[in-house]
C-alpha cells in the first residue's frame, strides 16, 4: 500500500474543485483546504462562498479562508507537510510560504508551459485559436509560473474551437488526473523538475470587462473566438447609437459557419433578451 500523501490544498473556483475531485478519486485527500473569503455575487450581491468551500463542506474537510497571507495562518506551520497542491488560488504565495512544505509547492497550470503563462491562460487559448491546448505541472517559485515542470499533457479538442465553460472543465479534469498521478512518483524521487525554456515563453493578461467588447467589423472567426473565449465573463458586447447615444448590447448567443459571426440573440441594455434580427431590423442596424 503506497505511503499517504500529506498536503494542504491552495485553490478557489470551479476549476480548482473539478480538480479536487480527481485528486479524491486517486486516493489522495488533503488535510486542509485554504481558499478565498466568500464575496459579493450577483444583483442583489449575496455573500457567496467559493466553489472550493462548497467542495471542502461536501467533502468534511477542514478549510480556513484568510484574507491574506501576509501572516502564516497558523494551520499551515502546526506540522511539516509534505507539499502544497496549488490550483487557481488567486493569491501569490511568498518564498516564506512556498518553503513550509518539504517537498515545495506543485502548481497546476492549464496551458503547456511555457506558453500561456499568467492570469488567463484558458481564455488565452481559445483567442489563440491553439491547436492542441494542454496541462502542466509544476513546481513554484517565486515568479509567475516560470518553475520547472514535472509533466506535461496535450490535449486535442475534436469539435475545437469551444467555449471557456467547457475548455475550462475538461482541462481541469485533466491537469487534476494529471497531477494525482504524478503526485507520489515526484515525492518518492521517480520524477525529477525539468527547467522551462523561458525563451519561449508567452504571457496572458488579467482579463476586465472592456476587453469583451467587440467589433463588429472586424474578422468573423476572430470575433467568434472572443464569443467563446469570454463565455460567462465578461462576456461579449457591442455598441450601438440610439438617439444620439451609445446602447451597450450584449451577445447571449451566436454561431459560425461559412466565415459568418452570426449573432442570435441578445439583450439590449435596460431591454429583455430578444432575437438578434428583430433588434437589428428596429434599430436600422445593418451587418
Amino acid at each position: 500500500m503506497a505511503t499517504p500523501i500529506s498536503f494542504v490544498f491552495f485553490g478557489t473556483p470551479r476549476f480548482a474543485a473539478k480538480a479536487l475531485d480527481q485528486f479524491v478519486a486517486a486516493g489522495l485527500v488533503p488535510e486542509i483546504i485554504v481558499t478565498a473569503p466568500d464575496k459579493p455575487a450577483g444583483r442583489g450581491l449575496t455573500l457567496t462562498p467559493p466553489a472550493v468551500k462548497e467542495w471542502a463542506i461536501a467533502h468534511d474537510i477542514p478549510y480556513i479562508q484568510p484574507a491574506s497571507l501576509k501572516e502564516i495562518p497558523s494551520e499551515l506551520t502546526a506540522k511539516k507537510f509534505d507539499v502544497f497542491v496549488v490550483a487557481a488560488y488567486g493569491k501569490i504565495l511568498r518564498s516564506d510560504v512556498l518553503s513550509l512544505p518539504t517537498h515545495g509547492c506543485v502548481n497546476l497550470h492549464p496551458s503547456l508551459l511555457p506558453r500561456f503563462r499568467g492570469a488567463s491562460p484558458i481564455e488565452s487559448q481559445i483567442l489563440a485559436d491553439e491547436k492542441p491546448v494542454g496541462v502542466s505541472v509544476m513546481l513554484m517559485d517565486e515568479k509567475m509560473d516560470e518553475g520547472p515542470i514535472l509533466a506535461q499533457m496535450p490535449l486535442t479538442i475534436a469539435n475545437w474551437p469551444i467555449s471557456r465553460e467547457i475548455l475550462t472543465e475538461l482541462l481541469a479534469i485533466q491537469n487534476g488526473k494529471l497531477a494525482a498521478d504524478v503526485l507520489p512518483k515526484y515525492l518518492s524521487g521517480e520524477i525529477m523538475p525539468v527547467p522551462q525554456d523561458h525563451s519561449l515563453a508567452t504571457y496572458t493578461k488579467k482579463i476586465s470587462k472592456a476587453d469583451g467588447e467587440l467589433d463588429l467589423a472586424a474578422p468573423a472567426y476572430q470575433n467568434y473566438l472572443k464569443y467563446l473565449a469570454y463565455d460567462g465573463w465578461p462576456g461579449t458586447f457591442f455598441f450601438v447609437q440610439k438617439n444620439g447615444a451609445p446602447m451597450r448590447v450584449k451577445i447571449t448567443q451566436a454561431t459560425y459557419a461559412n466565415d459568418t459571426f452570426e449573432i442570435e440573440r441578445v439583450i439590449p441594455e435596460g431591454k429583455p433578451e430578444q432575437l438578434a434580427r428583430e433588434f437589428f431590423k428596429s434599430t436600422g442596424q445593418v451587418l
